[in-house]
């Protein structure tokens, strides 16, 4: 496995940069002002550790100013790169942010009178920067944003691509060490170690379900036995990049056949979903014809979504989910993942496929088997 660290490519980024920038001049927005990491490392590449913070001012005409740690020589994409300072004697700042905005600021003036700024509304920065609570004219671009996300870029999927390596690995070593008596926290254990293995780094995210007899939890010093199922829902965060997917193992690898009947079902499920997406189809819709699928099986034991987009958060659009109206847009990468539960089944199945949205339908991305 090729373990060379994967980043953002420059020339992606500045087309990024670019295809906000006409957003702001359609929007008649002088300047937009990012602060969420994803954010930051979507237009630049920029992407520092957890504990520090970015900002970035992007401009119709393309110029980019983006203010980092001082401390970290890392730098991203942007016609200006400026520098705060995030620690003090290695003392983290709590107030990075001020700091950030403090650094770029000047230089937004210099090239605007920013009467219309571009912002994040669900972390608006006015909330904590003085010289932000009289600014004229606030707009918020995040719905823009998610749907700029959307599509996502050949150095994207290379990333994406990346935390599913490691999430099939993961998957072939549950399949080696799963049987009765280990714990939950010894598959824990040993996966993490595989994903971080097959990254070459640390990880901040490796997934959400790893109990055992359960539709899904965090690991347990809990035995595994005889006659149970294993719901793995395992998502690796690889340099911000999100992968999904779900494997449901047999603990003695002798399902019951009420098992291998749900199992079918699911897979009827998913077949479906191959056949059936391509660009402008509803996933409402298709949300709503797998639970018809699901419900002749078990009725009214599908109890969660059927999927979501993933990218740089773990649940983006589209959602595969009867709460949103979402189509289906060429450049999505989602997830399906339809689930049957019932203590006949102890306690469930649940399996997911992650795809990319092609101009003629979808591409998998994940390869590991579905079998119990």
């Amino acid at each position: 496995m090729d373990q060379r660290s994967l980043t953002l490519n420059p020339e992606f980024c500045l087309e990024r940069q670019k295809r906000l920038g006409n957003i702001l001049s359609q929007r008649d927005v002088d300047f937009a002002l990012l602060v969420r990491p994803e954010h930051v490392q979507y237009f630049t590449g920029f992407r520092p550790p957890h504990v520090f913070q970015a900002a970035v001012a992007l401009f119709p005409n393309g110029q980019t100013v983006l203010a980092v740690p001082r401390q970290i020589s890392d730098q991203g994409v942007a016609s200006e790169i400026v520098t705060f300072d995030a620690q003090w004697q290695c003392t983290l700042r709590q107030d990075q942010l001020s700091a950030a905005l403090d650094v770029v600021w000047p230089h937004v003036l210099s090239r605007t009178d920013g009467q219309r700024m571009g912002i994040e509304a669900s972390v608006n920065p006015a909330l904590k920067v003085p010289w932000l609570e009289t600014h004229p004219h606030v707009f918020d671009l995040e719905p823009d944003l998610w749907m700029l996300r959307r599509r996502k870029d050949v150095d994207e999927l290379a990333m994406i691509q990346r935390a599913f390596d490691c999430t099939e690995a993961m998957y072939q070593r549950a399949r080696e060490i799963i049987s009765p008596g280990i714990t939950e926290l010894e598959v824990f254990n040993q996966l993490h170690a595989v994903a971080v293995n097959v990254a070459g780094e640390p990880l901040l995210a490796i997934g959400n379900d790893f109990q055992c007899n359960s539709p899904g939890g965090p690991p347990r010093p809990r035995p595994v036995q005889k006659g149970e199922l294993y719901i793995l829902d395992l998502g690796v965060s690889y340099r911000g990049y999100y992968s999904d997917s779900c494997r449901t193992l047999s603990v003695d690898h002798s399902p019951t056949d009420q098992q291998l009947r749900a199992w079918s079902a699911i897979v009827q499920v998913l077949d479906f979903v191959e056949g059936t997406v391509r660009p402008g189809v509803s996933a409402c819709e298709l949300y709503r014809q797998a639970r018809e699928i699901l419900d002749e099986v078990i009725p009214g034991t599908f109890f969660h979504h059927l999927g979501h987009g993933i990218g740089l958060f773990p649940h983006e659009a589209p959602h595969l989910n009867d709460y949103w109206d979402d189509d289906f847009q060429e450049g999505d990468v989602f997830t399906a993942e339809p689930g049957l539960y019932a203590p006949e089944l102890h306690t469930g199945i649940r399996l997911e496929q992650a795809y990319v949205v092609t101009a003629e339908g979808i591409r998998r991305l994940t390869a590991a088997p579905l079998r119990l």
